[in-house]
């Protein structure tokens, strides 16, 4: 796959339950409306997709849909686990994908010379692109830009970042001195306005998954160069982008795409319901952009 496609707008999918199952009639109806309004890329079996929650069977056929339904689109399935083993056994059964998403390992707390070793050992073993993605406040590490400038240099298959550290300096010394071809995409929605200007490459976003058509014209025109009128559009997502995560994500998408009718608002324990308050907060939140 060229690595030059993954670029742009991609959708952190949710995954869709309905009586604890999962729901793959709404997770296709929910792929297909990301490719009908433009997305560039799809990004399943996420953080956002609560994959912890996955046995194999559906991690597989959640991306069997995902292929079948993306039109072409690049398929970037998370792998990611807190061992090398558990990750290539994800690797491997999804095989099909055509880049990988691995996260930092979660829990373990490696150093950075480990963590060096840990992605360099996970892209040796496939000849897919990988994407690193670092969210230290899920995994209690940070993957620090020496690392990530190590590994873009010297291991050819490891294509870009998801950086969603929230921290900007960090974010910048990596734009700043990284490889030719090395993608940095924007981890957290509020972000992807000032990274995009500072030359981040786009988004992996929680958003697209609610409001798809505004977020692509919104990373496209980030793009094009058109900066005042992104600026416009990044206000007017903000309060979408910010009631996201007033409870743990993905517990407001989830309850944000019920209240758009596209599916229930079922999670797997531990994670449960938004409150009453997010969903009023999410109720005036999309009253206000649709």
């Amino acid at each position: 796959m060229d690595k030059l496609r993954i670029k742009g707008c991609g959708t952190a999918l949710l995954t869709p339950f309905r009586g604890g199952e999962v729901d793959y009639t709404s997770y296709a109806a929910t792929v297909d409306w990301q490719v009908t309004t433009g997305v560039d890329f799809l990004v399943p079996l996420g953080t956002t997709a609560e994959t912890p929650t996955l046995t194999e069977s559906e991690k597989l056929q959640l991306l069997e849909v995902t292929l079948q339904h993306a039109d072409g689109h690049p398929v970037l399935a998370g792998v990611g686990s807190n061992s090398l083993n558990g990750t290539l056994a994800n690797m491997r059964l999804l095989q099909d994908a055509d880049a990988f998403l691995v996260v930092v390992p979660f829990y373990n707390k490696p150093p950075q010379r480990g963590m060096f070793q840990y992605f360099k050992a996970v892209a040796q073993a496939t000849d897919k692109p990988i994407v690193l993605y670092n969210v230290p406040g899920r995994t209690s590490s940070n993957i620090e830009p020496d690392t990530v400038l190590a590994l873009a240099r010297e291991v050819p298959n490891i294509i870009g970042i998801k950086e969603a550290s929230g921290n900007v300096a960090q974010i910048k010394a990596i734009l700043d001195a990284r490889p030719e071809g090395f993608s940095v995409f924007s981890g957290n929605d509020d972000q992807t306005c000032e990274l995009m200007q500072l030359g981040a490459d786009g988004v992996i976003s929680v958003a697209s998954n609610v409001f798809p058509s505004a977020m692509v014209d919104f990373v496209h025109a980030l793009q094009e160069g058109k900066f005042q009128e992104a600026e416009k559009m990044h206000q007017r997502l903000l309060p979408l982008f910010k009631a996201l995560f007033v409870e743990p994500s993905p517990i407001p998408a989830k309850a944000a795409m019920a209240q758009l009718g596209l599916m229930d608002n079922s999670l797997r324990l531990p994670l449960v319901p938004a409150t009453a308050a997010t969903e009023e907060l999410l109720k005036q939140t999309l009253k206000e952009l649709f």
